[in-house]
């Protein structure tokens, strides 16, 4: 295969075709996960619904807790294929394509050619970073301007001077700008410690001038806070500083209830980046046939990975993609072990083999129990297994299954072991193979297994906010968070001009600050109140968990319930006052 793609021009189409068959295809076959996921497609959605592109929003009011790069992103691919799951997630099977051609161009700057086209195969076939270019986040472009801003200061430190200094410092300034523009200022924090890392570990050495850093920053300060600029000029900036805020509330608390321990991305990585992450672990070992670049490089990316791990795992928020910068320095350096193995750089040992067939043998036996979910079933529902009464409603959801979803887990087994078993024998090259199998284990989950999750997990409340839509008619939960109900529910802006909204807000002022709520800012809460107490000209709708039955029971006597489906239960309210 690598004497076949001998020159860039063929490298670049062979990848752009593989690239876009892998994350293109069935990314609308489900609909989209609360919250992140649905988060980011609402506020694409009410920038057209609004007509406003330069604020981003939700319940549209100012939603200050991402800038709008990645949404803008969105609304540019609503606006060609509609407002859907398609194009939702096509920005992400983009940033997919795009970054495989990256990670082929920087590895052949940084190595050589067959090691660029390793990296591209190495990260497509790794679970987790394959699975975030079918999703609807903005962290695989985050991820890639990021990327992209430490590959130019790698290129910048290794030779800071003249013409080529200047152009790698504003470079890496301009893509760390972008990461701003994309999630915010952790971009600034994760490359300035991944900088001071990078120093200390190079005791110290001077990485480069004041007027070369002088240039990064002016670049970065140009993009990163134009945006920020524009809203404060336009009277926003009180907008600004709730984003400083959030930022710091999300380092500080468990926001969101995603909470978790220490440990917790070291598992997700493990497990999750699977079979790059074993490889990484020979990658500490020092290689007396690196030369100077190659060792300034590995540094770079050492630091980058472990800043990324430390810091990630010191924030009390816990959620499996805030790790997910990691597969960049994780695959790259993933690539240079098996780069060292093919050499005989460095070699196969008993311990690696152990990890990897205990890893493999419980990925494949996890793949196998979620192709039988349709025979445990029933078993699941009785054994009293699961405590969680809402999981076990979940459940009983009635999901079409073939039959054969069972296969992938053999499948990925049979691979995983077989190639084990060449590789143990000196037969290096089988450890493409292992990348293959993981591959199409992910590739067949996703197109076969996730859309099966969504129907068990939301598909019921998906389809009742899509009735109510259809109606017209106005939709919210209780008890849970949720923005389903906004996406397809399809909230329209005119909710915030009816008078008895507006009456409704001004009546209730003084109660709300009074308990410190944000009257400017908490339009869901004070929307489902004014609904609850029968305001408005249609009935109006709701939705709880069974789990919080007991308190809706206790609260609202005003609901009429409607039924029930898969641990959710609707109920209606009439609307009695104007």
């Amino acid at each position: 295969m690598f004497k076949l793609l001998n020159n860039d021009i063929k490298a670049y189409a062979f990848i752009f075709i593989m690239a876009s068959l892998m994350f293109i295809p069935f990314i609308g076959n489900m609909s989209l996960f609360d919250w992140d996921e649905i988060n980011f497609a609402e506020c694409a959605r009410e920038m057209l619904a609004s007509n406003n592109y330069s604020d981003v929003q939700l319940y549209f009011h100012p939603f200050w807790e991402k800038p709008p790069l990645f949404i803008w992103l969105q609304a540019i691919s609503m606006n060609l294929f509609g407002i859907n799951e398609f194009a939702a997630r096509f920005p992400n099977a983009v940033c997919g394509v795009i970054t495989l051609m990256v990670l082929y161009r920087t590895g052949k700057e940084l190595n050589d050619q067959k090691f660029g086209l390793t990296w591209a195969f190495v990260y497509a076939s790794t679970l987790l970073p394959h699975l975030f270019f079918k999703s609807g986040i903005i962290d695989p472009w985050f991820n890639l301007f990021i990327y992209i801003s430490v590959y130019y200061l790698i290129q910048h430190t290794n030779n800071p001077v003249g013409k080529f200094g200047y152009r790698t410092a504003i470079t890496a300034g301009f893509f760390l700008g972008l990461a701003l523009l994309t999630k915010g200022p952790a971009a600034l924090l994760l490359v300035g410690l991944t900088v001071a890392v990078f120093f200390v570990l190079g005791r110290f050495k001077k990485i480069s001038s004041f007027k070369f850093m002088a240039a990064f920053f002016l670049a970065f300060l140009i993009t990163g806070l134009s945006w920020f600029a524009v809203m404060y000029l336009k009277g926003n900036g009180h907008v600004i500083q709730e984003f400083i805020d959030y930022q710091i509330r999300l380092f500080k608390t468990e926001d969101s209830d995603h909470g978790g321990s220490f440990m917790y991305h070291f598992v997700v990585l493990l497990i999750g980046c699977f079979p790059s992450s074993l490889f990484l672990i020979l990658a500490h070992k020092k290689s007396q046939g690196d030369t100077p670049y190659q060792k300034h490089t590995k540094r770079w990316m050492m630091s980058l990975f472990w800043v990324v791990l430390i810091l990630f795992s010191i924030v009390q928020t816990k959620i499996v993609h805030y790790s997910s910068l990691c597969y960049f320095p994780l695959t790259y350096l993933a690539t240079y072990s098996i780069q060292k193995l093919m050499s005989g750089q460095y070699q196969w040992k008993k311990w690696l083999h152990g990890f990897f067939v205990v890893i493999s043998a419980l990925l494949g036996a996890a793949f196998l129990l979620i192709g039988i979910v349709p025979i445990l079933k029933p078993w699941l529902i009785s054994s009293n297994l699961i405590a969680d009464s809402f999981a076990i409603e979940n459940l009983k959801a009635d999901v079409y299954w073939s039959g054969y979803e069972w296969i992938i887990g053999i499948v990925f087994l049979g691979i995983a072991h077989f190639s084990l078993a060449k590789i143990r024998i000196g037969k290096l090259k089988f450890i493409y193979f292992l990348f293959l199998g993981s591959l199409f284990a992910v590739y067949s989950l996703i197109m076969l297994v996730a859309p099966k999750v969504e129907q068990y997990s939301q598909r019921a409340t998906i389809e009742f906010y899509k009735q109510c839509a259809s109606h017209g008619f106005n939709v919210e939960t209780l008890g849970f968070k949720s923005y389903a109900t906004l996406f397809y529910g399809e909230l329209n802006p005119s909710f915030k001009n009816d008078e008895s909204f507006k009456n409704y807000i001004e009546s209730k002022r003084e109660e709300y600050e009074a308990n410190n709520v944000n009257v400017e800012v908490s339009y869901s809460l004070i929307r489902t109140h004014w609904l609850l107490d029968g305001y408005g000209d249609k009935p109006a709708f709701f939705v709880t968990k069974i789990t919080n039955e007991d308190v809706v029971i206790r609260d609202c006597p005003q609901l009429k319930e409607l039924y029930r489906q898969n641990g959710f239960i609707f109920y209606m309210r009439m609307p009695d006052k104007k």
